[in-house]
């Protein structure tokens, strides 16, 4: 499984092409929109230890990642390696902004619609910006958070956990 590992390179529409899209979709998609209003409180990540309560949205691109915690476009959303990313510095939202924190044995909750999960940090490492094999998904249910590291663009931070 390849992902596209695109959540710093992906295009970004003017303002003018995005206001038309997003009319668009209100007319076309409006059953959609609704739904993913109705489950806007259900779908976050949860890590008491560095005070994160954070939403979650589909995709790694610059204008999710603005608002949200993004789920890697090729992740499940139920089980299996969850996959998501967000910023740690410089941006609007900085979910991510303590996650260097985590240790082995902290605990993350994962809300989706009527799934709670919490896992337990077994893995916390630096890894080369090109190397998504943590991304890859899994038999049993775990959660992987990735997001850059500072001052250094070739590399990642990925915090991995297993279901408690």
């Amino acid at each position: 499984m390849k992902f596209k590992a695109n959540f710093v390179s992906e295009k970004i529409l003017n303002q003018e092409n995005l206001n038309q899209v997003q009319s668009n979709n209100s007319n076309t998609n409006s059953k959609e929109n609704n739904r993913e209003e109705s489950n806007e409180g259900r779908w976050y990540i949860e890590i008491e230890k560095i005070g994160l309560k954070a939403p979650i949205k589909e995709g790694t691109n610059k204008e999710n990642l603005d608002e949200y915690v993004g789920l890697f476009e090729e992740s499940p959303k139920e089980e299996g390696n969850i996959c998501l990313a967000a910023h740690n510095r410089g941006y609007k939202n900085n979910y991510f902004g303590r996650i260097k924190e985590l240790k082995e044995g902290d605990e993350i909750r994962y809300i989706y619609e009527d799934i709670e999960r919490i896992y337990i940090v077994t893995k916390h490492e630096i890894i080369k910006n090109t190397d998504w094999s943590n991304l890859e998904n899994t038999q049993e249910n775990k959660i992987t958070l990735i997001t850059c590291v500072e001052n250094q663009p070739e590399y990642r931070r990925c915090i991995q956990g297993i279901e408690k």
